[in-house]
Parts: structure tokens; sequence; C-alpha cells
């Protein structure tokens, strides 16, 4: 296994995250309630990441300094104080928190003489361990190339370079010499490939429309307990760890809610804070399943001492894929690790939120009423006429709305029914009144 250092750059008058976070959460090292500094917060993000991608994190080096070494984004008297260090602890590579420019990372290499890493090329790696479908497989390779094509430096480069480990694996991972001009043929493969998969995953999205399930998405920072909900929501089996990215591909299941029927639900890959927007880019196709979805829950493991830094950043990618405008609704996870004191000042400040332990199966019902609410703001009351000639709009209706009312006429059978804008437009042509339509909350 791997042995890493850890080096956190802070830059004593600049801001250095991608993302800006509020005052509270800003790059100041104040105490938390848990005793911890936001300072030892990163440290254990980074650490967990590290350890999430195979490797030991043997020290942590944490340096503040006035601006950035243009040559090796460090400066040089920390510069040579950490070469010693690696000679003298013989560490396989040094993972930076913040992102390094291609010519950074090549300086910095050739003066430890080991492997250097920044935190994109630590998630690029994650991603490539746990990547499992060949849509994911395609979408992990393509940011990889992405990331690696401005690294190459001059004709024929190795991409398993210095050993090989952290920052070489995954779909990417060739033993060939490659250059510019194959990279960016096989990049252009990539999307072509992954373009044609955003077509049929088009399509069968729109044949879901057009039978218009009601579908919800749940969002949320990594390991925040959404594939754990998701199971006890559907009653399957998604594949569920204590790390960081256990799973990457979005799973969907059917649940059956008391007065609403079925409605699908979607599980979807963990947000980070500093997700690289290779990725973003790259999974954009199957982030669409959040841009499709009628109601987002944005699940908060409570128990995170930076909690509310994590919704921010789950925020902010909201925002980078246009969803932000969605009905969401926070739900706090994991109250079980919570004591009854905390719990009631979290109640007090989200008043709004749902607050349940997917774990314990507590405050589900709570949740569903919640979606139950929503989904009946999003349907109508119609009365319908369908001619018995036309069996299968009948059968449509009978398998695809929820029925009120029914009575059977001569000339054809009178439906009362609940449907969304969708179905609407399917059936508008049998509608039985000029005023046989109202919306229900």
């Amino acid at each position: 296994m791997e042995k890493a250092l850890l080096i956190f750059i802070r830059l004593k008058h600049k801001k250095i995250l991608s993302h800006a976070a509020p005052k509270s959460f800003s790059s100041s090292n104040a105490q938390n309630k848990n005793g911890k500094s936001n300072h030892e917060i990163e440290h254990e993000e980074l650490k967990n990441l590290v350890l999430s991608a195979g490797a030991n994190v043997e020290d942590i080096i944490d340096h503040s300094q006035d601006n950035i070494n243009p040559r090796f984004y460090i400066s040089s008297g920390k510069l040579e104080e950490i070469k010693s260090l690696i000679s003298y602890k013989e560490y396989d590579l040094a993972v930076f928190d913040n992102d390094l420019s291609p010519a950074q990372q090549n300086n910095l290499e050739k003066t430890f003489k080991i492997k250097v890493i920044d935190r994109t090329a630590l998630i690029l790696d994650i991603f490539a361990q746990r990547a499992r479908s060949s849509e994911g497989k395609l979408q992990v390779e393509l940011a990889q190339l992405n990331y690696i094509l401005p690294r190459l430096r001059g004709k024929g480069v190795e991409l398993s370079r210095l050993g090989g480990g952290i920052g070489t694996r995954g779909p990417g991972e060739q033993k060939l010499e490659v250059d510019r001009r194959k990279i960016r043929k096989r990049i252009s493969q990539l999307e072509s490939r992954i373009n044609k998969i955003e077509i049929q995953r088009e399509t069968q999205r729109k044949k879901r429309e057009g039978n218009r399930i009601f579908q919800v998405s749940l969002v949320g920072y990594t390991n925040s307990g959404k594939s754990t909900l998701l199971n006890k929501l559907t009653k399957s089996d998604v594949l569920v760890k204590d790390m960081l990215f256990s799973t990457l591909d979005s799973t969907t299941r059917k649940i059956k809610i008391p007065e609403i029927d079925e409605i699908l639900v979607s599980d979807t890959v963990g947000f980070i804070e500093k997700l690289p927007h290779q990725l973003v880019a790259a999974f954009k196709s199957t982030l669409e399943e959040v841009r499709k979805s009628d109601l987002l829950l944005l699940i908060v493991d409570s128990g995170s001492i930076n909690f509310q830094k994590n919704i921010n950043s789950v925020t902010n990618v909201l925002k980078e894929i246009e969803v932000i405008d969605k009905p969401v609704e926070i739900v706090f996870n994991k109250i079980d690790l919570l004591s009854a004191e905390e719990l009631d000042k979290l109640k007090l400040k989200y008043k709004n939120a749902v607050f349940i332990s997917a774990l314990k199966s507590s405050g589900l019902e709570r949740l569903y009423e919640k979606i139950k609410n929503t989904v009946n703001q999003a349907r109508i009351e119609i009365s319908l006429k369908i001619p018995y000639s036309d069996n299968e709009m009948i059968s449509f209706i009978y398998r695809n709305c929820k029925i009120l009312e029914k009575n059977y006429l001569e000339d054809g059978a009178l439906l009362v029914i609940y449907a969304n804008t969708a179905i609407m437009e399917k059936v508008k042509k049998y509608l039985y009144r000029k005023n046989g339509i109202k919306k229900t909350f």
C-alpha cells in the first residue's frame, strides 16, 4: 500500500476554494461545537479520500503563505523542507488538496522524486476504481483523459508513470506510450459513445414521461446515506458501504405510497467539496436524471460536524447543472447519531426539514407525507368520457392513473382521475366537460 504525505497550502489573503462558502465556513481555523477546527475537518476529508483510493496517510503538512509560487505552488522555503522530509520518510506520493497546474505538478515531481497528485486527480482515481457500468467507465475515462491531456510533456508520455498506483488507474490506464493526437482521438470516440448512450437514456426517459410516473431523486454529499435510504424506501439491495463514493452509477427503483400509487426514486452519485469540473461534465447524462426529476430530496448527514458546508457544496453543483429551481426537501439523515438536545436545536433551526434515520427506519412516515404533498400539488383532477371502442386508451388510464370515480354510460366510460400535465396532453380530447379540470392541493 502506498504511503502518502498530504499537503495543504493556504493563502493568507485570498480564498482558494473553488466554490464560495458562507463566512462561517471560510478558511479561518475557528473551533466548532465538537472541538475540531475547520482545518482539521478538511484534513479528515482528504485523509478519507486517500484511504478510499487505497493508500495510507503517513503525515499531514498545513502551510500558510502570502502568494502562490508560479513554479511550484508552494513557497521555496517550505519546498526544501518537504523535500528533506520526503527523502527521510520515503513516501510514495504527495497529495495536494489544492489544484496544481501541469507545470507545477511536473516541477514538484522532479524536485521530490516521487509521484505528486492534486485533489482532482485523487477523486478521478477513486471514480475509476468505483465505476461498474459501461457508461460509468466511459464517463470516468473521458474525465481522466481531459485531465491528462494538458499534462502531457511532449510526444510519448507513459500514463502509468512513476510505478502506477493512485493517479494512474482506471479505464484510461495503458501500458503504452501515448501522444496528444491519440488522446484527442480517444476523447472524440468517448464523447460519441456517451452521446449515443445519452440519446438512448433520453428515449427511455421520454417513454417513462409518456406514462409519467412521478420521479424523485436523492441528492447529497457523498456518504450521507442515500443508498441506505433507497434500500429502505424500495426494499432493494443497492450497495452500501461506509466510504466515500461507494456507488457511482445512478439506480432507479419503484415504490408504492398509499393514496399516490407508484413513483420512481433514483439514487445519484454523491457530491463533494470542489468536485472536479471534468467529472461534472462527464457525468452530465447521469445527472440528467436529476434535471428531469419532479422532486429532489437533499440528504444530509446530520452527524457530520460540517453538514452546512456540505449542503452548500451540493447546492453549488445543483446550480451548475441548472436544477436549483426544482422542488427541494432537505432530509436530515442519521439522527440516531445525535443527542436529544442536538436534534431539538436542529429542528428549531430547520423547521421545514424532515428528520430521519434510514438505518433505523425512523421518521420515514413524515418523509412519505412530504412526497405525497408534492405529488398532489403536481397533479390535476379531470373528468373523461372515453368511447368503449377505444380500449387502448381505457387500458392506458387504468395502468397509469389513479381513478377516483367511474361510471359506465351507454356510449362510453365516464372516469374521474388524477393526472399530471403529460397525461393531460394524451387525454385532453376526451375531457367530459369544459370546466372538468381543477387543481388539487
